[in-house]
């Protein structure tokens, strides 16, 4: 896999790790269900999606 590929997994990784921590932290509010339920389905698609192509 060249280094273009590997950044590019690399930064989707980061960004599933951003959503899930923040879809929880929006679950938490009164009016943030919804929304941080979608983040956290987009982050573990993220993830699945990463070990797919590294697969």
């Amino acid at each position: 896999m060249g280094t273009t590929a590997s950044a590019a997994l690399a930064i989707t990784m980061i960004a599933a790790v951003l959503l899930i921590i923040f879809g929880i932290r929006s679950l938490r509010l009164p009016n943030g269900k919804q929304r941080g339920f979608l983040m956290i389905a987009c982050g573990i698609v993220f993830v699945v999606n990463v070990l797919i192509w590294t697969l």
